[in-house]
């Protein structure tokens, strides 16, 4: 039997922390505390503070807001093996897991129902999602000039490599251009997003959409990892180039999802980044008994950016995202 890890019972607990407090060319892992628990305890962030030798922007990087959405957190873990602190010019603030409770138990909301992702900044005296959120909010997100938060689909979907950014604002313009995604979404996040919550506070932010939930993706976690570290060059924060990738992103100007009207067996034809038609059929609905119920056209041209990938189907429930292209000039 092995023997116990004691190694992460001398991680300190701090409720805040003061970036200056870290020596510079160091890695510190902390435990930010949130809120308790039934049991009188502390619920955690894991939090990893890499201070560069030099002084410079800092970045910050948060995943899993969503407990079940693990792709970024492995972006976040090959990120901290890659970067050494002792070459490293501003610092590095990285959150692997923001959703505790919702990762413990391998959900995507939050322990009392709440989607985290739409109770951003949160409040001070509110529901158990909206304390959590504010304690999150005020503890770690004013300490950034920056923010990337990895996200994935949700249950039932699946999603390209694409990225949500407000294309006016010129850092998120640059910031998703360095992703190299398949798409890029112009979105200004104002639905309680973390995203849009940094936002507020003067914290240049993206959200990155990294593939499907409750798995690893090899391949995009490596496209993804490859994306934060251009970030980096980019801010002079590594002496790196930044890495270029042979596909131009997609420009999506707004985007919609598709939903049934009716219950059944739901397949949907398109495939992720494929391009459709208006009038193009995209999926039929179909009851137990194999008959046809109804089939779902496209309303506009556009390009598909996520899709459903569960058969069973009550009314009501999501076909395919659909991104209507624009153009990045549009934004300039």
């Amino acid at each position: 039997m092995p023997a116990p890890n004691h190694r992460q019972h001398q991680i300190e607990v701090v409720e805040s922390f003061d970036l200056a407090q870290f020596e510079p060319g160091t890695s510190t892992k902390l435990r930010v505390s949130m809120v308790g628990n039934g049991l009188g305890g502390l619920i955690s962030v894991p939090v990893v503070i890499i201070r560069g030798v030099e002084a410079g922007p800092v970045v910050g990087l948060t995943a899993a807001v969503h407990g079940n959405e693990l792709n970024g957190m492995r972006v976040i873990q090959e990120v901290i093996a890659a970067v050494k602190p002792e070459a490293l010019r501003g610092t590095l603030v990285c959150v692997p897991v923001v959703n505790v409770p919702g990762y413990l138990n391998n959900t995507r909301s939050f322990n009392d129902g709440a989607d985290l992702n739409r109770t951003m900044p949160g409040k001070a005296d509110g529901t158990n999602a909206q304390v959590y959120a504010h304690r999150f909010v005020t503890r770690v997100i004013p300490h950034l000039d920056y923010l990337i938060d990895l996200h994935t689909a949700s249950f039932g979907r699946v999603n390209t490599l694409y990225v949500r950014a407000d294309l006016t604002d010129p850092d998120s313009r640059w910031m998703a251009r360095c992703q190299h995604p398949q798409i890029i979404l112009h979105n200004t996040a104002g639905d309680g997003t973390l995203r849009g919550a940094a936002m507020d506070l003067g914290v240049k932010s993206i959200t990155v959409e990294v593939g499907n939930p409750n798995a690893f993706q090899a391949e995009l976690i490596h496209d993804s990892t490859a994306g934060v570290m251009n970030v980096l060059a980019h801010l002079e924060m590594i002496a790196a180039n930044e890495r270029q990738h042979a596909r131009e992103p997609v420009i999506c100007a707004r985007s919609y999802w598709m939903y049934t009207q009716v219950g059944g067996v739901l397949t949907v034809y398109p495939k992720l980044a494929d391009r459709v038609r208006a009038g193009e059929l995209v999926a039929r609905v179909h009851d137990i008994f194999g008959e046809r119920l109804a089939e779902y056209r496209a309303p506009d041209d556009g390009v598909v950016i996520g899709r459903s990938t569960h058969p069973v189907n009550q009314t009501g429930s999501r076909i395919l995202h659909l991104g209507i292209e624009g153009s990045l000039t549009a934004y300039t």
